[in-house]
């Protein structure tokens, strides 16, 4: 009876990798290459994101963040965002500073194979553009590369 079972489950998979084979057009590259890879977003803990409501900015110290982000876009080319930046005055040092939150729009582009998998794309640039206040040392728009 086992026998039998192996050799039905064999014929049915056979069946249906011969099926799928012939449904495929001779010349068609394979569904992988088709699907356009959409980039993600690498946080400090080298985690793959989409559309992520909190991005931390300082990995080091934890000093830059980002809240509270509505994603109106996230394509191939680039993502854009509007959030706020919860900054530390770091006033009279850091330890003891005071977060302040800015409005900030977020554009994440310029994507790149992601060193850990080459297979996947990930933004390796931010623009950060602050259309009221802002830290003092910062300028109304700021831009960094992002880690790999």
């Amino acid at each position: 009876m086992t026998r039998t079972a192996v050799m039905f489950c064999a014929a049915l998979g056979l069946t249906a990798a011969v099926g799928t084979a012939s449904a495929a057009p001779a010349g068609s590259p394979p569904a992988a290459r088709q699907q356009v890879r959409t980039p993600v977003l690498v946080d400090c803990l080298w985690h793959p994101q989409v559309r992520p409501a909190d991005f931390l900015l300082a990995c080091g110290d934890g000093n830059s963040r980002l809240v509270s982000l509505h994603w109106s876009n996230w394509g191939t080319d680039s993502a854009r965002a509007t959030g706020i930046n919860v900054v530390n005055d770091c006033d009279p040092y850091c330890a003891v500073g005071t977060f302040h939150r800015y409005p900030v729009v977020v554009k994440l582009d310029r994507s790149e194979p992601w060193k850990k998998n080459p297979r996947v794309e990930h933004y390796s640039r931010i623009t950060l553009t602050y259309p009221g206040d802002r830290p003092a040392q910062f300028a109304p728009v700021m831009t960094y590369p992002l880690w790999n």
